[in-house]
Order: structure tokens, then sequence, then C-alpha cells
């Protein structure tokens, strides 16, 4: 379908609706059940900076701006890029290691429940088959069509699939190729690898002027539009670069699109964006390697990595803790939140050894203690400790030094999560808010115990209550890893 009629049609779903391209319209839809059950999903990054593996994701960026440890790594490895360019990675990205079903169920075995591949990267190359552009993993590199093949997988083991777009940032992501003898210069026009590669701009001005072309706007909304329309997936994830202004109109067509779509085929879907970049409401709240402080009253997501450095595989992958990740985990849904953890492949479509142990890892926990997470909601207060929560994103490489006096709350039904989240050497534990208060001067819980069971254990816990806390005497937990207590409530 060419541009012109894509557009025509877009148009056409959006007159339909039942969603209009308006901020009053878009902010009547609501965040689905599946997701606010779910609580934990897969974030991958895989493409040609997979092959480089240096740095991190943004190699094709970086190796184009002179002086910068990519540029000089790419000199000296491959050639001067007049004679390599980055688009001559893509031969050497093969896959040919890759199995959609591998990959599939070892996310199943982490426990997931949700799966966002990226389909397109800033670097412009589409992991999956289009007709908007020849640029795509169906047509070059592994020649498969390897969104749809994990899709088909992702649902043979009930794992709902999404996708990512991060094109907007292409509009000046490759720009630096023009400042010297490069493979990237002008005339380009669109559907070429490289095309537009303008300026990039002072951070301070990014979100202003220039701003992107009508022809490279129309271009980022059929080509999200075919994604949404052949794949149909239930959660769409944006980076940061649709807070530009110019992408305002787009964003409320592309929501409308999108929203009606699933009206149509009968899904519950949602949008995930950074910053501001969507209106309060009309999507859902994303925050990049970071989290809330405290409990909020909105569905929101975390989008961390397991590794510190990349979001993509590299040979210098500074991994973190699966223990660490887990109290993130707890930590994020006890505040009403979702965590999307990123892995990134290799270029030959394995999973590297190390991401694979830190999934495992927890899976294995959550295989034990997932009711605590799986399907609850906030409990009347998010938890309590001595340990803060440093507010915002880009603060995951922070480490948290949780004790045995940190809890979390979650709750379902006539069940209380308490969640330690880090073992007591005495086995001895003490839960301040649900201790035995007086109801007449202090608004905490006053409500029946009936019993406590430590998750994996085999006989209920011996517990006591007075006016200062809950004391629960239990069996030390497996390593550093959280410890739950399912409190059965009357």
């Amino acid at each position: 379908m060419d541009m012109q009629t894509y557009l025509k049609q877009i148009e056409e779903v959006i007159a339909a609706g039942p969603y209009a391209d308006n901020w009053d319209s878009l902010t009547q839809h609501q965040t689905p059940d599946w997701f606010r059950n779910a609580k934990f999903g897969i974030f991958i990054h895989w493409g040609i900076y997979s092959v480089p593996a240096f740095a991190n994701e943004w190699y094709s960026r970086n190796m184009y701006i002179q002086g910068s440890p990519e540029y000089e790594h790419h000199v000296k490895t491959y050639g001067p890029q007049k004679e390599f360019g980055y688009k001559d990675f893509l031969p050497m990205f093969t896959a040919e290691k890759f199995d959609a079903s591998e990959w599939a169920e070892l996310f199943a075995q982490a426990g997931a429940r949700y799966v966002v591949p990226v389909a397109e990267h800033h670097d412009g190359f589409q992991m999956y088959r289009s007709e908007i552009s020849h640029w795509n993993a169906w047509e070059m590199g592994p020649k498969r069509d390897t969104l749809g093949e994990l899709n088909e997988q992702f649902a043979a083991k009930g794992l709902v699939g999404g996708a990512s777009s991060h094109r907007a940032e292409h509009w000046f992501f490759m720009g630096h190729g023009k400042e010297f003898d490069s493979d990237i210069k002008d005339p380009m026009q669109r559907g070429d690898f490289y095309w537009p590669a303008m300026p990039e701009r002072d951070h301070q001005d990014i979100y202003s002027e220039p701003a992107p072309t009508e022809e490279y706007l129309q271009d980022w909304l059929v080509r999200t539009c075919e994604l949404i329309d052949r794949y149909q997936p239930k959660l769409l994830y944006f980076d940061w670069w649709i807070q530009h202004t110019a992408f305002k109109p787009y964003l409320k067509k592309l929501a409308a699109y999108y929203y009606n779509r699933a009206a149509e085929w009968g899904k519950e879907v949602l949008i995930t964006y950074k910053h501001d970049s969507f209106m309060f409401g009309s999507a859902l709240v994303d925050i990049e390697r970071g989290q809330f402080a405290d409990v909020k009253p909105y569905y929101w997501q975390t989008d961390t990595a397991v590794a510190l450095n990349s979001w993509c595989y590299t040979e210098q992958n500074c991994y973190r803790p699966a223990s660490d990740i887990i109290r993130d985990l707890v930590d994020i849904v006890s505040k009403n939140g979702n965590l999307l953890l990123n892995i990134g492949p290799k270029a030959d479509g394995t999973i590297p050894e190390e991401d694979q142990a830190i999934l495992r890892e927890i899976g294995a926990w959550l295989a034990v203690n997932g009711e605590a997470i799986y399907g609850t909601h906030t409990w009347r207060m998010y938890g309590e400790g001595p340990t803060q929560v440093i507010e915002g994103q880009f603060s995951d490489g922070i480490k948290k030094e949780f004790t045995c006096q940190d809890i979390r709350y979650t709750c379902k039904g006539s069940q209380l999560y308490a969640i330690v989240m880090k073992p007591a050497e005495d086995g001895c534990y003490h839960l301040p808010a649900l201790g035995d208060h007086d109801a007449s001067s202090k608004p905490n819980f006053h409500g029946v115990i009936r019993g406590i069971t430590a998750l994996g254990a085999e006989a209920p816990c011996t517990w006591t209550r007075d006016g200062k806390a809950l004391h629960i005497q239990a069996e030390h937990g497996e390593g550093d890893k959280p410890v739950v207590f399912r409190i059965t409530l009357d």
C-alpha cells in the first residue's frame, strides 16, 4: 500500500470511531486488565548493533561522532567509515541460531507475562516484514520475519506480545555522518536506510526547532500503523523523542487508530510513553531505568535492563544481580507498577548465558512467590522500612541496601502479602504496620489475622502481635532474596 493510500485508511479508521484523534476522547481509554495483572514483562533490544557489540545500542550514531570511543573502535576494527559504514554490518547480522520457540520458553520460565521486542530502533532497521522500506529483517540480514516468529511463539506459551518503536529519533540519529567523509551523504530520499540524517540539535533545543518535516512525520505514522495492522501488538512502547511538539497531532492520530483497530479486533491494548509525550490518562506512564519513591493512584511501568551499561548485548556488559532486580520488581508492584526487564541477544540469535541465568533465577523466585505479585493490587500503604528509593529515571545504578526491616505489601482477595526485602539472620521479622494498635488513636491496620504462612514453607509460621508490631518467626529464606508472608485476614 502506498503512503497516500495508507494515510487515507488511517483517517477512515479514525472517523469510524469509537476513539477520535483528540485528548478528550483518548483519555477515555482504560488500562487493560491483562496488564494490571501481569506485573512482569520482558523487553528485547536486538538488531544490527548486536554485531559490533561495543559500548551500547547507540553504536550507529556514535560511530560517526569523530573522536568518540565508538568512532575510534570502528576505524581500528573495521576501517574508515567511508569504506565500512553501519550498513555494512548487515551481511554479518545473520541470526543463524535464532529460535523463537527457545526464547519464548525462556521468558515463560522467567515468570514473564508479556514480551516487548524492539521492532525498529533509532538506527532505522525494521526487525519485521515491511512494505514501507526494503531495509528490514525479512529482506536483509536474517531474511526472516523475526517479530512475526516471536509473536507466534509468545502466543503458544501464553505470553502477551507487544512491540516497541524508536523510529522518531532516526530523524537526527545518523546526522553526524555528514560532517566528514563517510558513507552517509546526500542525496537521500524516503525509504533510504540513513534518510534523513538531519543535524542533531543541542540538548536544550531538542524538542523544538528544527521540527521534523511533514514527510517524515507521515512516514513515522504509516510505519507505526503498518506495525499495528500486521502484528496486532497488545502493547505499543515508544521511546523519548516523540515528545517533540511536531509529533503531537500525529500521536493523537496514532493512538486513535490503534485503539479503534483494537476495538475492531476485540483486544485490550495500551500505549506506554516517557515524559509527557501523551496527555496523562490517554496512555500509560513509563519510567526509564528508575521508579517512583511512593505509591501512585494510577498504573505505571518501569523499563530497565539486566545490564547497567547497555540495552543491547555487548562484550563489556555489567550485569545486575538477580536478587536486586527481584527487589525492584517487588518495590514497583507494591507501588502500582509493572516491571519491563530488558535482555540483549547476540547477533547470531542466541541469548547470552548471563541473561539466561538472571531470568531463570527470577523465574525460580516467582515460581514460589508469584502469588504475591501476579494479579495483586496495592494495600493501604506500599511498605515500610528505613531504605529510601531514589525517585526518577536513570537511577537504577544506585544500589539500594535493603534490610530485613524493609517490607512491601500487596493484596489479593482475603490475602495480604508482606514481602520482606532481605531475610533476617535470626528468622525474626517485625512488621510495625500490622501491630495491634489502638484504633482510637492511630489510623492503622485493625483487621483480624487468621493465619500466617511463609511462601515455600510447609508449615504455618509462629507469630504474636502487640502494640509495636506483628512479630513472625520463620526459617531463613533462600540466599538474600525477599521472603514472602501470606497473611490471611478475616
